[in-house]
């Protein structure tokens, strides 16, 4: 790998984004604090950029999308960088390296992260079904904090619809039962979409293996996702925690917490029914 020693003031308009990189920039209150940082101070680590293939002066950026647009906030005309000579698959996985261990990644941004990885390095010809190479996500989890199946669960997740993956993202749903319903076609996932929105609920991990079984056997209809779908769930159930030393007081010593509970609801009915009576009243 060619680099220079040391990085370069390049003009802003020279730099492009690397396409498809799965890293989302945000303007929010981290980018804000950063545009402020890159106004009293400049860009403290130069950005890690790539010739353009057959083109004399522009480039790539491999790491600090976040840092070249706190700087074209800024106003500032060049940033430093350093140039290394990389072909496009090898800049994947650097780009890839460099950002994951970053304190805040969305779901999404590790699956599309991931599945660039993966590919670059089945190009690259890692992935090989004979001999005593690896595969590609084996090789990927020796320098990860997670397994080979659990980047495969995160690079499914490529396959959902994006309203999906944002309840994966704002954490209304779990990494799994997400992976297991990425199984399902295009039309059924909008069927799915369509009743998640309109009962407030996400399938469990179990719901989501026997809707994937369906879809793979061509029997999942939208009669039968519904019914699935709408299926209660415990840990979906709502209830109302009371700590005992706040009511016990209220009732003989020797209630057990069944007959305080039964108490609780009569008298709760009693007061509905005065209160049903009163409204008929007026």
């Amino acid at each position: 790998m060619n680099n220079f020693k040391a990085p370069r003031n390049i003009p802003i308009g020279k730099l492009r984004p690397f396409e498809g990189h799965p890293f989302k920039v945000k303007d929010d209150d981290e980018m804000n604090s950063l545009i402020e940082s890159v106004q009293m101070q400049g860009i403290l680590a130069p950005l890690i950029v790539r010739p353009i293939e057959d083109t004399s002066d522009e480039y790539e950026v491999i790491s600090g999308h976040r840092r070249l647009h706190a700087a074209q906030k800024a106003g500032l005309e060049t940033v430093p960088a350093f140039v290394y000579a990389l072909d496009h698959d090898a800049a994947a996985i650097a780009l890839v390296d460099s950002n994951l261990h970053r304190e805040h990644i969305l779901p999404s941004e590790k699956a599309f992260a991931y599945k660039l990885k993966y590919e670059a390095l089945r190009h690259q010809g890692a992935s090989c079904q004979v001999g005593t190479k690896l595969r590609s996500d084996e090789l990927m989890a020796e320098t990860a904090d997670e397994s080979a199946r659990q980047i495969q669960r995160y690079i499914r997740l490529t396959k959902l619809l994006p309203e999906i993956l944002e309840y994966v993202d704002n954490g209304r749903m779990s990494l799994t039962p997400a992976a297991e319903l990425s199984y399902l076609t295009v039309p059924e996932q909008h069927n799915l979409l369509e009743d998640m929105r309109s009962e407030d609920c996400t399938p469990s991990l179990s719901q989501a293996c026997r809707l994937k079984k369906l879809s793979q056997d061509g029997l999942l209809t939208p009669e039968e996702l519904a019914e699935i779908l709408c299926e209660e769930k415990a840990n979906q159930k709502e209830k109302l925690r009371i700590p005992m030393e706040r009511i016990r007081g209220f009732f003989p010593k020797d209630y057990t917490t069944a007959q305080i509970e039964d108490s609780i609801i009569k008298f709760c009915e009693t007061q509905y029914r005065k209160k049903q009576r009163d409204r008929d009243a007026r």
